[in-house]
Protein backbone atom coordinates (compact mmCIF):
# COMPACT_ATOMS: atom_id res chain seq x y z
CA UNK A 1 0.00 0.00 0.00
CA UNK A 2 1.02 3.33 -1.27
CA UNK A 3 2.21 6.13 1.68
CA UNK A 4 -0.61 7.82 1.03
CA UNK A 5 -2.84 5.62 1.03
CA UNK A 6 -2.33 5.19 4.59
CA UNK A 7 -1.67 8.49 5.76
CA UNK A 8 -4.83 9.53 4.46
CA UNK A 9 -6.61 7.31 7.06
CA UNK A 10 -3.76 8.61 10.57
CA UNK A 11 -1.28 11.04 10.11
CA UNK A 12 0.82 9.00 12.15
CA UNK A 13 1.32 6.05 8.68
CA UNK A 14 2.18 8.77 6.58
CA UNK A 15 6.25 7.84 6.83
CA UNK A 16 5.24 4.30 8.40
CA UNK A 17 7.50 2.10 6.66
CA UNK A 18 7.09 -0.89 9.10
CA UNK A 19 3.08 -0.61 8.21
CA UNK A 20 3.25 0.05 4.74
CA UNK A 21 5.42 -3.56 4.38
CA UNK A 22 3.03 -5.29 6.60
CA UNK A 23 0.07 -4.54 4.21
CA UNK A 24 -2.22 -3.18 6.89
CA UNK A 25 -5.61 -2.17 5.93
CA UNK A 26 -7.16 0.32 7.66
CA UNK A 27 -11.12 -0.56 8.68
CA UNK A 28 -11.35 2.50 11.87
CA UNK A 29 -8.86 4.89 12.73
CA UNK A 30 -10.25 7.51 15.43
CA UNK A 31 -8.55 8.83 18.44
CA UNK A 32 -8.75 6.07 21.10
CA UNK A 33 -10.52 3.60 18.69
CA UNK A 34 -8.61 1.67 16.11
CA UNK A 35 -9.24 -1.45 13.95
CA UNK A 36 -6.58 -2.66 11.18
CA UNK A 37 -5.96 -5.75 9.44
CA UNK A 38 -3.36 -7.60 7.57
CA UNK A 39 -2.63 -10.58 5.66
CA UNK A 40 -0.27 -12.93 7.32
CA UNK A 41 2.13 -13.67 4.40
CA UNK A 42 5.46 -16.62 4.27
CA UNK A 43 7.82 -14.29 5.01
CA UNK A 44 6.35 -13.10 8.46
CA UNK A 45 6.50 -16.48 9.93
CA UNK A 46 8.73 -18.33 12.40
CA UNK A 47 10.90 -21.85 11.71
CA UNK A 48 7.89 -23.45 13.33
CA UNK A 49 5.58 -22.80 10.36
CA UNK A 50 3.45 -20.25 12.55
CA UNK A 51 3.45 -16.09 12.65
CA UNK A 52 6.51 -14.85 14.18
CA UNK A 53 5.72 -12.90 17.56
CA UNK A 54 7.19 -9.91 16.69
CA UNK A 55 5.08 -9.31 13.37
CA UNK A 56 2.41 -9.93 15.99
CA UNK A 57 3.81 -7.64 18.24
CA UNK A 58 4.33 -5.04 15.51
CA UNK A 59 1.00 -5.22 14.19
CA UNK A 60 -0.67 -4.61 17.46
CA UNK A 61 1.83 -1.60 18.16
CA UNK A 62 0.73 0.06 14.93
CA UNK A 63 -3.15 -0.22 15.95
CA UNK A 64 -1.66 1.12 19.12
CA UNK A 65 0.26 3.91 17.55
CA UNK A 66 -2.91 5.11 15.57
CA UNK A 67 -5.01 4.80 18.61
CA UNK A 68 -3.27 6.73 21.07
CA UNK A 69 -2.19 9.31 18.56
CA UNK A 70 -4.76 12.08 18.25
CA UNK A 71 -4.52 13.06 14.52
CA UNK A 72 -6.17 16.91 15.23
CA UNK A 73 -2.66 17.72 17.58
CA UNK A 74 0.28 18.86 16.04
CA UNK A 75 1.90 19.96 18.76
CA UNK A 76 2.40 16.42 20.59
CA UNK A 77 3.24 12.90 19.18
CA UNK A 78 2.68 9.80 21.75
CA UNK A 79 4.90 7.14 22.10
CA UNK A 80 4.77 3.88 24.17
CA UNK A 81 6.19 4.03 27.45
CA UNK A 82 5.53 -0.52 28.12
CA UNK A 83 3.70 -2.99 27.39
CA UNK A 84 2.81 -5.88 28.29
CA UNK A 85 2.15 -8.88 25.66
CA UNK A 86 0.83 -12.43 25.88
CA UNK A 87 0.42 -14.58 23.02
CA UNK A 88 -2.30 -16.72 23.35
CA UNK A 89 -2.15 -18.81 19.80
CA UNK A 90 -0.56 -19.40 16.64
CA UNK A 91 -1.34 -17.82 13.95
CA UNK A 92 -0.64 -19.35 10.18
CA UNK A 93 -0.01 -17.53 6.42
CA UNK A 94 -2.81 -16.76 4.73
CA UNK A 95 -4.78 -16.07 7.48
CA UNK A 96 -6.14 -12.30 8.01
CA UNK A 97 -5.55 -10.82 11.38
CA UNK A 98 -7.67 -7.75 12.78
CA UNK A 99 -5.89 -5.77 15.65
CA UNK A 100 -8.76 -3.65 17.84
CA UNK A 101 -7.33 -1.00 19.87
CA UNK A 102 -9.19 0.61 22.40
CA UNK A 103 -8.39 3.56 25.00
CA UNK A 104 -8.77 2.96 28.92
CA UNK A 105 -7.38 6.02 29.49
CA UNK A 106 -6.40 8.68 27.51
CA UNK A 107 -4.06 12.03 28.94
CA UNK A 108 -0.20 13.06 29.21
CA UNK A 109 -0.09 8.94 30.59
CA UNK A 110 -2.21 6.80 28.78
CA UNK A 111 -3.41 3.10 28.52
CA UNK A 112 -4.50 0.99 25.62
CA UNK A 113 -5.65 -2.84 25.36
CA UNK A 114 -5.22 -3.99 21.74
CA UNK A 115 -6.44 -7.61 20.90
CA UNK A 116 -5.42 -9.65 17.47
CA UNK A 117 -7.62 -12.37 16.15
CA UNK A 118 -7.01 -14.61 13.32
CA UNK A 119 -9.54 -15.93 11.20
CA UNK A 120 -9.12 -18.31 7.55
CA UNK A 121 -10.47 -17.65 4.38
CA UNK A 122 -13.39 -20.19 4.86
CA UNK A 123 -14.61 -17.56 7.19
CA UNK A 124 -13.66 -19.68 10.52
CA UNK A 125 -14.78 -18.13 13.65
CA UNK A 126 -11.48 -15.61 14.85
CA UNK A 127 -9.58 -16.67 17.28
CA UNK A 128 -7.98 -14.54 19.97
CA UNK A 129 -3.90 -14.80 19.14
CA UNK A 130 -2.62 -12.24 21.41
CA UNK A 131 -3.50 -9.51 23.87
CA UNK A 132 -1.39 -6.48 24.50
CA UNK A 133 -1.76 -4.20 26.94
CA UNK A 134 -0.04 -0.54 26.25
CA UNK A 135 1.30 2.29 28.15
CA UNK A 136 2.03 5.83 26.80
CA UNK A 137 3.42 8.94 27.19
CA UNK A 138 2.17 12.17 25.68
CA UNK A 139 5.31 14.48 24.86
CA UNK A 140 5.89 17.90 22.50
CA UNK A 141 6.75 17.21 19.42
CA UNK A 142 10.42 17.07 18.58
CA UNK A 143 11.81 20.23 16.12
CA UNK A 144 12.70 18.92 12.80
CA UNK A 145 15.41 20.73 10.29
Amino acid sequence: MAERDLAQHHPVLKDDFASQWMGIRVNKAQYGDVEIQMELRQEMLNGFAMAHGGMVFAFADSAFAMACNDPTDTEHITVASGVDVNFLRSARAGQTLTARARAVHQGRSGLYDIEVTAQDSKGSQPELILVFRGRSRTIPRPKTD
